[in-house]
């Protein structure tokens, strides 16, 4: 993905809004079916960064590869049961998730 001075921009204001947050507060959006996780070694960054700009054709190649998935309600459940944080970061509708690597 090119660096212009806009994608700097949007990439600094992304990781800007990237935080740390317990899955238990998360939950009424993952009811809503709001949130989307980023397997591990994926770039929550870039997967954002896809969604703002709308690219649907790098999105589904996520999906297909499983990079970008729907939680769960397995995960979720484990999430839930151990209490875990994860890495979130809000493109409206969704929520994207990432596990926090131990």
């Amino acid at each position: 993905m090119s660096e212009s001075p806009d994608n700097q921009e949007l990439v600094a204001r992304l990781n800007s809004e990237t935080a740390k947050i317990g899955w238990h507060e998360l939950q009424k959006h993952y009811a809503l079916g709001n949130v989307l996780a980023v397997a591990e070694g994926g770039d929550l960054i870039q997967v954002a960064i896809a969604l703002h700009q709308d690219n649907s054709a790098q999105i589904q190649q996520w999906l297909d590869e499983k990079v970008v998935l729907e939680v769960s309600d397995q995960q979720a459940l484990a999430w839930y049961e151990s209490n875990a944080t994860v890495w979130a970061l809000v493109i409206p509708p969704f929520i994207l998730v990432q596990a926090v690597s131990q």
